[in-house]
């Protein structure tokens, strides 16, 4: 294989990331370990004469433009200068947090240790629902320029297109396009309404590291304008009466802090029915990086389309059961 037919990610060997990181200043060395990320490349790396690492993580190319970067680091750094518990990246002496070398953007972090929290225990799931309240107050004080909205188009229709024509096997196409065609019509106007504000976007249990009892927020990689509720539903789990109990404390600990928006809740279904159409899409479109085909060896399975299906089907009677009401 040339170098011309290299995925990109492959470029990254050690000599070029402590080349990289040592031109901001750290002295590495030598260790360089691959840290669990598939959309962006993450490592953490041995420093001189320091008991600690940091981490470094190099942007996917061409997913992100340099504004759209920056937006993330600076919604990062708003929320931690208003005591919101952010993983933020390093700023060098010039206050610059996005770095260039060799075509990959990249940012630095300091390594910070923790665990995923159990939001059952306890009352973390108050406490996550605090924060977010906070979070909120903060995301709606000005829109994103530059970084995208979660929309039916972009998360819905586009990811539909590109499965559709481009990627699943002709055996599954049919019941494909019959139960999306279904979700996108009925999917339509469920967002037309939504008050967009900044939100972290992708906040799944993997996202929050508790230290010291305190929940830490990391990864806004896919932060952008959404409804407040997509930062809340994910915290969801297990069958619908618990997921009652819970959603009953988050509401109670976030409106301490805002009024919870009701009104939002009904979005619940459309949400979750975007992010599993988003991220079979996402999926399909990174087949091409080795470490996903590594990774999710099950996805170009047919066992996994029929599943997929299916589960699509589920979400179309929830959504026409819940008939855009709670």
């Amino acid at each position: 294989m040339t170098n011309s037919e290299l995925h990109p990610f492959e470029k990254l060997i050690p000599e070029l990331i402590m080349d990289a990181i040592e031109v901001h200043g750290f002295e590495c060395d030598g260790r360089v370990f691959a840290l669990n990320s598939y959309e962006n490349r993450v490592y953490q790396i041995g420093v001189e004469d320091s008991q600690k690492s940091i981490i470094a993580k190099f942007y996917r190319p061409n997913r992100w433009s340099l504004e759209q970067i920056q937006e993330e680091h600076d919604f990062c750094f708003e929320l931690a200068e208003h005591e919101i518990p952010t993983i933020t990246p390093i700023k060098n002496t010039n206050g610059e947090s996005l770095h260039r070398y060799e075509g990959f953007y990249f940012a630095l972090f300091a390594k910070v240790g923790g665990y995923t929290p159990e939001l059952d225990h306890k009352d973390n799931l108050q406490i996550m629902a605090r924060m977010l309240a906070r979070l909120h107050n903060i995301g709606e004080k000005k829109l994103f320029k530059h970084r995208p909205k979660l929309d039916i188009q972009t998360f819905g229709r586009d990811s539909v297109e590109f499965i559709s024509n481009e990627f699943i096997p002709f055996e599954h196409k049919s019941s494909y396009d019959s139960v999306t065609k279904q979700l996108l019509e009925i999917m339509e106007s469920r967002l037309q309404n939504a008050h967009n504000i900044r939100v972290h976007g992708d906040l799944h249990i993997g996202n929050i590291l508790m230290r010291d009892d305190i929940p830490f927020l990391v990864d806004f990689d896919d932060t952008r304008l959404a409804p407040a509720i997509q930062d809340i539903w994910m915290l969801l789990s297990g069958e619908p009466q618990e997921q009652k109990v819970q959603l009953h404390k988050i509401i109670q600990a976030y409106s301490e802090f805002r009024d919870f928006p009701h009104h939002e809740i009904s979005m619940i279904e459309t949400l979750r029915t975007l992010r599993m159409l988003h991220h079979c899409a996402w999926l399909a479109r990174r087949w091409d990086d080795p470490a996903f085909e590594t990774a999710f060896p099950w996805f170009d399975e047919n066992s996994y389309w029929l599943q997929h299906i299916q589960d699509l089907r589920n979400q179309l009677d929830a959504l026409q059961q819940n008939n855009g009401t709670q």
